[in-house]
C-alpha cells in the first residue's frame, strides 16, 4: 500500500543542522537554527529552570492527566505575563488561557478554531513570515492571504502594510507579530501600532497576535505594547504565546493559546470549543513544562532569577548586533548594514541573497537560512570578525 508513497523534501532548516555537524570545517557558523546560544554556542538550561526542576522532583505527586485547557495556575501566570496582573480584560474575566504542545501547538489550536468556527474568513501574514505559519494554517485548510512588511530595500515596509490592511474584508483574520519578528527582526513601534488599531477597529477585523519572544526585545512588558494596546481597545482577539525562547524550555513544548471575548458568557462558549479543539488534537498538554513555570513563577525569588536571566540573554543579543555592525566597519559595510542593530529578537534578515548565503556557506562553512535570515545569537566573539570578513567578501 506503501508503493506509491513520494518522499518530500525535508524541513531546510532541519536540513541545515545535519549540514552543520557533517562539515568538518573547524571554523564553521551555525547562524541558521532558532534557537538561543550562548558565548559558547551551546544552548543552556536556565538556572531557574534547574532549580525549579529539584524542587519538582521533591514535591510532585501525580503524573495523571491535567486537562484540556491543562494546568489552571500556569495559564494565570501566562495572562498576567502577557496582559499585565491588572489589565481589565483579567479584572473582567474575558481571557480564557489554554495550554499547548509550545508556540506550534497554539497557533494549530488556533488555526483548528478559526477554520471551525469563522469559515469563510482568510487568514492573512505578512510577507514574509515564519514558514511554518504557512504549514500550521494551510493544514487546517485556511485560505492564506498575505500583506507586504519589507520592501526591496530590506527596511520595514510599514505604509505597504497599512494599505494592504485597509483593504482586507470585514472579520478576515490578520496575524500580527507581537515582536522579534520571526524572520526579519523588523519591529512595529508604538505609533505603528495605534495606526494598525484603527485600521483593525475600521474594518472589523480580528487579529491573531503571534508572542513568541516575549522579553527577547526590550523587555516583558516592553514587548507587550502592542497585544495591550489591542486588549484595551477591542472586544475580540487571539493571542499564540511560547515559553520556549523566554524560559528555554525549547523541547518541554510549552505555550498557550490565549482568547479574549467581550464578555465572560462569550468566553467560556469559546473556551468550551477550545477544550473539544485541543482534545481532538493531542488530549491534553504535556504537564512538565508548564509545571517548571509555574513554580519559578510562585517564588518570587526564582522569578527574579529568571528575569535576571532573561535580561542576560536579550542584552547579549542586542549587544552582539551592534558588534556585528562595527565589525563590518572596517570593511566600509556598517553603513549598508545599519538595520541589524536596530532590529529585535534572535533574528535578522540580513538582506543577502540566496547565492551570497550559498557562498557564504560553501568558502566560509557559515550555515544561515536561503532567504538570508540569521539567527544573531550564533554569533560570539571568537567568531564574529570572522563572519564580517566573510560577508565582506560575498557581498563583494
Amino acid at each position: 500500500m506503501f508503493q506509491s508513497i513520494e518522499r518530500v523534501p525535508g524541513d531546510a532548516i532541519l536540513g541545515l543542522i545535519q549540514q552543520f555537524k557533517d562539515d568538518p570545517n573547524p571554523n564553521k557558523v551555525d547562524l541558521g537554527v532558532g534557537v538561543y546560544r550562548d558565548e559558547h554556542g551551546n544552548t543552556p538550561i536556565l538556572r531557574a529552570v534547574k532549580q525549579a526542576e529539584k524542587q519538582l522532583i521533591d514535591t510532585e505527586q501525580t503524573k495523571a492527566y491535567i486537562g484540556s485547557h491543562g494546568d489552571p495556575q500556569y495559564g494565570d501566570y501566562i495572562l498576567k505575563t502577557v496582559f499585565g496582573a491588572d489589565h481589565k480584560v483579567l479584572a473582567a474575566d474575558r481571557a480564557s488561557a489554554t495550554q499547548s504542545p509550545g508556540g506550534t501547538g497554539a497557533l494549530r489550536l488556533a488555526a483548528d478554531f478559526i477554520a471551525s468556527q469563522l469559515p469563510g474568513h482568510s487568514i492573512w501574514l505578512s510577507d514574509p513570515t515564519w514558514p511554518n505559519h504557512l504549514g500550521v494554517f494551510g493544514a487546517a485548510g485556511l485560505d492564506i492571504q498575505r500583506y507586504p512588511y519589507v520592501d526591496a530595500h530590506n527596511q520595514l515596509d510599514f505604509d505597504g502594510m497599512l494599505a494592504a490592511l485597509k483593504k482586507i474584508p470585514e472579520g478576515d483574520v490578520v496575524l500580527l507579530h507581537a515582536c522579534c519578528h520571526n524572520p526579519t527582526g523588523f519591529d512595529l513601534n508604538h505609533d505603528q501600532w495605534q495606526q494598525v488599531l484603527a485600521v483593525v477597529q475600521e474594518r472589523g477585523l480580528l487579529p491573531l497576535v503571534d508572542f513568541a519572544y516575549q522579553g527577547f526585545g526590550d523587555g516583558l512588558d516592553e514587548d507587550a505594547y502592542g497585544v495591550r494596546l489591542l486588549a484595551d481597545n477591542l472586544d475580540e482577539m487571539l493571542v499564540t504565546q511560547s515559553c520556549s525562547k523566554n524560559f528555554g524550555l525549547y523541547r518541554e513544548r510549552i505555550g498557550c493559546f490565549i482568547a479574549v471575548a467581550a464578555d465572560t458568557e462569550q468566553k467560556d462558549n469559546v473556551r468550551s470549543q477550545l477544550a473539544i479543539t485541543a482534545r481532538e488534537n493531542y488530549s491534553n498538554p504535556p504537564a512538565h513544562g508548564s509545571a517548571i513555570v509555574s513554580t519559578i513563577m510562585s517564588s518570587a525569588e526564582l522569578t527574579a532569577l529568571w528575569h535576571q536571566e532573561l535580561d542576560e540573554m536579550r542584552n547579549r543579543i542586542n549587544g552582539l548586533r551592534r558588534k556585528f555592525v562595527d565589525g563590518l566597519k572596517p570593511h566600509g559595510l556598517d553603513q549598508q548594514f545599519a538595520y541589524v542593530a536596530e532590529q529585535r529578537g534572535m533574528f535578522s534578515y540580513t538582506g543577502l541573497t540566496k547565492a551570497q548565503v550559498e557562498k557564504l556557506r560553501e568558502d566560509y562553512s557559515i550555515y544561515m537560512v536561503a532567504s538570508g535570515r540569521a539567527n544573531v545569537a550564533g554569533l560570539n566573539d571568537d567568531n564574529i570578525d570572522y563572519v564580517c570578513k566573510a560577508i565582506a567578501d560575498v557581498v563583494g
